[in-house]
């Protein structure tokens, strides 16, 4: 295997991981699939359609998001995912986690600064 597999393989394991906590963080309010897509990818992450609508629909048989069909705003009906009360305390449980391993890893990988 060359470097650049290697490494490729390396950051997809790292961003799969990421993926969940990147959603739910978006779903404060309702939003259907492709708009969270486009938001994400603002922000610099990259999520296809096809990686996101299985995670949403599993996320949702968690009873993590609830959906619901919006077919009169447009001419073409949407599914707006939102987190549900219970969701919310998932993410908070993982976001915690999320922020005690970065920084765990941060003191890891920087060097100390001596004073």
């Amino acid at each position: 295997m060359e470097k650049d597999e290697i490494i490729s393989s390396i950051i997809l394991e790292l961003r799969r991981g990421t993926i969940i906590l990147s959603v739910l963080s978006q779903l404060d309010l309702p939003v259907y699939g492709y708009n969270l897509v486009t938001q994400l990818s603002e922000k610099g992450i990259s999520v296809e359609a096809n990686t996101l609508y299985p995670l949403l629909r599993r996320l949702e048989s968690q009873g993590i998001l609830i959906s619901q069909w919006d077919t009169e705003e447009s001419t073409k009906p949407r599914k707006y995912y939102q987190k549900t009360q219970f969701g919310e305390e998932i993410y908070n449980i993982i976001k915690k986690h999320w922020l005690d391993n970065v920084s765990i890893i941060n003191s890891l990988i920087e060097p100390e600064v001596s004073l």
